[in-house]
Parts: structure tokens; C-alpha cells; sequence
């Protein structure tokens, strides 16, 4: 993308070791607030420690289908997506 990115989808990583998947407009602040106990209930309650993956997403229609499209994923197939994330170097952040 040339621009910057009008919106993302994300991946928390829990203290429980879960994924909380969430969209935002602004990936640095949004993943700020869930570390800090201020995102989400979910977050709230199981501690976000760090974001596992991100994607860039061309607007708010988009975001909202990847979300929906990886909230559908398994557990494993969660964890690939983060692991491939991190190998390319966490791309987008």
C-alpha cells in the first residue's frame, strides 16, 4: 500500500496464552489500551501481553470481513498466521 493504512486487523496475545482478534484504526494506540486493561472486556479479564499479528486493511469494510474471516480460524491456524507474522519480520508495524 502506498498510503497509510485506514485500518487493521489484529491479534492480542493473551496472559492465558489466547488471541483476543479485534480491528482498529489506530493499531499503536488500540494495542496500548488492551496492555494497559483498557481495550476490550476480553482483554480486560485475561490480560493482554502483546500483539501477536497484524494486517493492514485498505478501510473499515475490509477490516471488519478479515476479523470476521479470522475469528472463523482454529486455534492453530490462529497461531500460524502470528508465527508467519513474526518470522517476515512483523511487517506493518
Amino acid at each position: 500500500m502506498t498510503d497509510a493504512p485506514k485500518a487493521w486487523v489484529y491479534m492480542m496475545r493473551c496472559r492465558n496464552g489466547s488471541l483476543y482478534t479485534g480491528w482498529t484504526n489506530d493499531l499503536a494506540g488500540r494495542a496500548a489500551a488492551h496492555i494497559a486493561g483498557r481495550g476490550a472486556r476480553y482483554t480486560r479479564a485475561f490480560r493482554a501481553v502483546a500483539l501477536a499479528w497484524a494486517e493492514p486493511q485498505p478501510d473499515r469494510a475490509a477490516a471488519l470481513r478479515r476479523e470476521a474471516a479470522v475469528k472463523k480460524l482454529n486455534k492453530a491456524q490462529k497461531e500460524a498466521l502470528a508465527a508467519a507474522w513474526d518470522a517476515a519480520g512483523r511487517p506493518g508495524t
